[in-house]
């Protein structure tokens, strides 16, 4: 069954929509086999920034998150299974974003995360500009409310 947003989608879009659903399933099946290439080729190595739920500061590189793709994740995260839940593509014209959230209990840990990626088309195709993976957590009692509700 539809959701109410793909029944919106032009035939372009539908298609579209699920080569980018398609592409990142394939990187997160290799991701967890060890394997991070999924991800360096999905990635744009010219325009690319990276949030992660465990670092303070944004990565600013593809560099930087290739580096700890490599030396901290390759050939030690590895899951029998994932959950792939509720993928969403919106787009603009040389642009999509992909929100999802991503389930999986791995050997390094029990990942719970909000993903968006933001693809961007260029002449070699579609890749990752933009990353997000935020861990997804109720809202925290510890955050500042305001003072006076508007």
């Amino acid at each position: 069954m539809k959701k109410f947003y793909e029944a919106r989608y032009t035939p372009e879009q539908q298609k579209l929509a699920e080569e980018i659903i398609g592409m990142e399933k394939a990187a997160l099946d290799k991701y967890f086999k060890g394997d991070m290439s999924g991800y360096l080729d999905l990635w744009s190595k010219d325009n690319f920034t990276y949030f992660d739920a465990n670092t303070e500061e944004r990565a600013d590189t593809y560099e930087e998150v290739a580096h700890f793709l490599k030396t901290v994740v390759e050939g030690k995260m590895y899951a029998d299974s994932y959950d792939f839940h509720t993928p969403r593509v919106q787009f603009s014209k040389d642009m999509a974003v992909l929100t999802y959230q991503l389930h999986a209990d791995t050997s390094l840990i029990e990942m719970h995360y909000n993903v968006i990626e933001v693809f961007q088309k260029d002449v070699s195709g579609w890749h990752v500009i933009h990353s997000t993976w935020d861990l997804i957590t109720p809202f925290s009692p510890n955050v500042k409310k305001p003072k006076v509700i508007v």
